[in-house]
Order: structure tokens, then C-alpha cells, then sequence
């Protein structure tokens, strides 16, 4: 592992066509190489709108799949890790909303189901209904790569301060959240949240978002950022398409966690979060 690392954000505008959205993606990442990026992140459901008429159509199995052959050739031919935001994944057990981890070679090495599926009614600004066509996942994932230890989880699963500690506590140097928040969700939460997991749990935190689509049925919130573990945003963009690069150093988390010892401070005697 190394202590200092480039991660890019592909904040891309993703439209209702596949094969667009994957050439859109590729660019993007090539856009990010020639920054310096060493880690990129693409957004949730990348290769599909954001909208459940759409998830199944655009539904790829592993085994078979356009969007995750190209994305492997892409992390090989960049010299890449890759975390490849999100994808509509079909299975025998239903349909995830997974998201995929290339190292450089090009290989998987490791996956990520949404485990909280995004289920709201807010009257008269948005509903939306992931379980009416999606399934859950159940597995806390925190995958070990050559620059770094990732804990990784999908958009909704960012609200959920346990499942951000359990991949802490398992040695997450970065938490990454490929998300898809909204116009009314993005401008009240995104930032807080961001900076809420990193100060709760002394990591950087990073989260790709789709750039804002007015056309598309679902108005993503943008705003991809990273945040560092004393809660400090480093980058930000704004609704627009953008790829966002930024250095993070390691070490940072080592100091930060020695100056004011969050973890080592809990009282485990009279609470824990117990992975089951």
C-alpha cells in the first residue's frame, strides 16, 4: 500500500442509452488518467437512468455483460483501480443494484449489493420505491486493494451510520458511496452526510454522483466530493458534468485518529455494533 494516492470522481451525465453512457464512462476515465488519478469512481447506475422503468431493461448479468467487459478492458489498459459506480445486476435471486471493483489487471475483486434500498414518499416533491423492483443485499463489503483498504457501500446505504463504523472497524481507509442523491435529498443531506461519516469514523469519504440530467425523469443532486477524516472537504463539484481529481495522504487518518482517539474511545463495555 502506499501512503498517497490520486482519487478522480467521474461525475458524468448518464442518458437513456447504454452504449452512450459506457463510451461517456470510458472517456471520463481516460480524462481522469491524464490528471494523475490512480482510483476512480464512477457514479450509481452509470449505465442506466436512475429510474425503475428502466432497471430491468438495462438489467446485465455478470457473466454477460457489455458494461463490465468494458470496464475491466478500461482498468487493465489504464493501469487502474476502478470502482465502477453502480449497475442494474441481474441474478437468479432478482435484481441488484451492484456496484464492481477492477484492480489493475482488469479483474473483479471485489462487489458491493445496495443493502438499503431507497424507499420514500416526501408529498409533493418525491417518491420513489427501489424495492418495487430491486433486491437487497446483506454483506458489509471492505475490499483490500494495492494502495488501500475500501469499504464500500451504494447512495441510501451512506444514511445508515452502522453499516459506515462496521467498515471502519474493519480497517476501511476510505469509504466510497457511489450515490444518486436528488434535488430535494442533495441540497439538505449530501454535504452533512459525506462529512458526518468521515468525522464519525476518521476516514476519507468519497461519493460520485451522476451530473444533473434536466431531461431525465430523476434529477440527480451532483456534488461529488471527497472529504478527509477530520471532516474537511477537499473537492466538490457542482451540478454540471465534471471529472474531480484530488491527492489523498493516509496519513492524514493515522494523525487524525491519534490527536483525538474516536475509536479507541468507545465504550464497548456498554455498546458495540456487532456484525452478524
Amino acid at each position: 500500500m502506499t501512503s498517497k494516492f490520486t482519487i478522480g470522481l467521474c461525475q458524468m451525465k448518464v442518458v437513456d442509452n447504454k452504449d452512450h453512457n459506457i463510451q461517456k464512462a470510458l472517456n471520463m476515465l481516460e480524462k481522469g488518467v491524464t490528471e494523475g488519478a490512480q482510483l476512480l469512481i464512477l457514479p450509481e447506475m452509470f449505465n442506466c437512468p436512475y429510474d425503475n422503468n428502466k432497471f430491468e431493461d438495462y438489467a446485465e448479468s455478470v457473466e454477460n455483460s457489455p458494461t463490465l467487459n468494458a470496464m475491466s478492458h478500461a482498468a487493465s489498459e489504464l493501469d487502474i483501480h476502478l470502482i465502477a459506480g453502480s449497475i442494474p445486476e441481474k441474478t437468479s435471486q432478482g435484481i441488484y443494484n451492484t456496484s464492481f471493483v477492477f484492480n489493475p489487471a482488469g479483474e473483479i475483486i471485489g462487489s458491493h449489493h445496495k443493502m438499503h434500498l431507497f424507499d420514500i414518499d416526501i408529498p409533493q416533491k418525491i417518491t420513489f420505491k427501489e424495492s418495487d423492483i430491486l433486491s437487497a443485499g446483506n454483506s458489509v463489503t471492505v475490499i483490500e486493494t494495492d494502495i488501500c483498504k475500501i469499504g464500500l457501500g451504494i447512495c441510501y446505504d451512506m444514511r445508515f451510520p452502522e453499516l459506515s463504523r462496521l467498515m471502519a472497524l474493519e480497517g476501511a481507509d476510505i469509504l466510497v458511496f457511489p450515490g444518486a442523491f436528488n434535488l430535494t435529498t442533495g441540497p439538505a443531506h449530501w454535504e452533512t452526510l459525506i462529512r458526518c461519516r468521515s468525522i464519525d469514523n476518521q476516514v476519507f469519504v468519497a461519493a460520485t454522483s451522476p451530473a444533473l440530467n434536466k431531461k431525465a425523469s430523476y434529477h440527480a443532486y451532483g456534488h461529488s466530493m471527497i472529504c478527509d477524516p477530520w471532516g474537511e472537504v477537499i473537492v466538490q463539484a457542482g451540478f454540471e458534468e465534471k471529472v474531480l481529481c484530488a491527492e489523498v495522504d493516509l496519513e492524514v487518518k493515522n494523525h487524525v485518529r491519534a490527536e483525538l482517539p474516536l475509536l479507541k474511545n468507545r465504550r464497548t463495555d456498554i455498546y458495540d455494533v456487532n456484525k452478524i
